[in-house]
């Protein structure tokens, strides 16, 4: 870094500063439980115990974070699928679940949109995009309606979808023609102070050849709302072209619609009670506490498959 010709392309030195960076984390985190061992040996605690073969767990499933965009901050959206309020209470209910794993995580949470069709937060900390990538998908509800007087058994689904926050010389790649977007601008209903629900600062981004549909809310003017739907919309397409093995951005032509049928989980609350991830098959009935956030089962078990 002292030498002047690292610094010529300053995207590609962030970059590397970070990688830098990473590296001296796991090297800290090495030592860390290494001392916590040494302590162990001269006087066994059974809470030290726990709490370095917890640390060691972490660094073991760090190791399994070979992606480009692995170590990334993420960007995760619920979608509720047909059923009226019942799917909208569900795409609630697990956006909460994935707030509720983020804050037990000490990761930061930063709500970009929230409306009854969508909620989207962006999630920074340690792998946030490693370890919610395999989230992506389609998730059933199976209860007793709140909403249904007849109080009949009801499914629901929602719609997960996680994209990964890229770099900025990633990003600066991609470029969008300005013919491909339709650009709609609206109230935000969020928090904001006095602009809120008197000026159109909440941006709208249509992608008008695949369909997809980006929003902001949270910044108070309209055109940081922009900018941030705009990198919101080239992660997901990023992510579309990686799934479709597009190497084009032009080359996306076909309008994207989630398919609700082929759900990755379930949950089911009555007439008993279990959750099921039908790629793992790792299951539990303690459906509360993943309701709440504890669901490391299961995102263990997708990692550990690859």
């Amino acid at each position: 870094m002292a030498d002047p010709a690292f610094w010529t392309n300053r995207a590609e030195a962030d970059l590397k500063i970070k990688e830098l960076g990473e590296a001296q984390e796991i090297l800290t985190r090495y030592h860390a439980i290494e001392t916590g061992i040494g302590e162990l040996r001269k006087k066994f605690d059974e809470a030290k115990f726990y709490e370095i073969k917890n640390k060691f767990k972490e660094l073991e499933l760090d190791r399994l974070f070979t992606e480009p965009y692995d170590a990334q901050a993420a960007v995760l959206s619920v979608f509720p699928g047909a059923g009226g309020d019942d799917a909208e209470d569900w795409a609630r209910m697990l956006a909460l679940m994935y707030e509720n794993y983020a804050r037990n995580r000490g990761w930061k949470i930063k709500v970009i949109d929230d409306n009854p069709r969508s909620r989207t937060v962006e999630l920074r900390g340690g792998h946030v995009y490693g370890y919610l990538k395999k989230e992506s998908g389609v998730h059933r509800l199976v209860r007793i309606s709140p909403f249904n007087t007849k109080h009949s058994r009801e499914t629901s689904f929602a719609l997960v979808e996680v994209v990964p926050d890229l770099p900025p010389l990633e990003e600066s790649k991609m470029q969008i023609p300005e013919k491909d977007l339709k650009v709609e601008f609206y109230r935000s209903g969020g928090p904001g102070g006095q602009n809120v629900n008197k000026v159109e600062t909440a941006v709208r981004v249509i992608h008008l050849p695949t369909g997809i549909t980006v929003t902001s809310q949270v910044q108070r003017a309209q055109a940081q709302n922009r900018e941030y739907a705009m990198k919101l919309l080239k992660a997901k397409l990023f992510r579309l072209m990686e799934k479709e093995k597009v190497a084009e951005l032009g080359n996306l032509r076909t309008k994207v619609k989630p398919e609700w049928g082929n759900q990755i989980r379930s949950y089911v609350l009555n007439p008993y009670q279990l959750v099921k991830d039908h790629r793992t098959d790792v299951e539990t009935a303690r459906v509360d506490d993943v309701l709440a956030g504890d669901i490391d089962r299961f995102i263990e078990a997708e990692l550990e498959q690859g």
